[in-house]
């Protein structure tokens, strides 16, 4: 029988990170679907089923181009929304001892040391030099 298993999923994609996000966001769906007793009952549950069916036919898809490239897609989207909330704790992390300044020209935030009085801040993406009290 493992053999067989073997063979059968040789030159299959299997699972990847796109098709865990899938999996288990479509569980959910179904367990809210369960506790919900108004009309999205019925549109939760077809939503879950018909994720759960999409991650086994991505899973058993010999097409393996295909599957990765919806894999990296979904994973520069998850990057892009990580990232967001990254750049947002490191931006409260470090409000103690710097102060951050949008560029007037190009909007790059920039960060500079508080307490420094008043200071010429240069642009490091477009040069522009603009003064601001940190």
């Amino acid at each position: 029988m493992r053999a067989w298993l073997y063979r059968f999923m040789t030159g299959r994609y299997g699972r990847d990170q796109f098709g865990i996000f899938l999996l288990i966001s479509s569980y959910i769906l179904l367990f809210a679907s369960l506790f919900t007793g108004t009309v999205l009952t019925p549109i939760l549950y077809y939503i879950g089923i018909i994720g759960i069916f999409y991650c086994i036919f991505r899973m058993l898809s010999r097409n393996i181009y295909k599957r990765r490239s919806e894999n990296n897609k979904f994973l520069k989207i998850k990057n892009n929304v990580t990232g967001w909330f990254r750049r947002k704790k490191n931006r409260i992390k470090n409000s103690r001892t710097h102060r951050f300044f949008p560029c007037p020209q190009c909007g790059v935030t920039i960060r500079v040391p508080k307490g420094k009085g008043r200071i010429e801040i240069r642009c490091p993406k477009c040069g522009k030099t603009f003064i601001k009290k940190s």
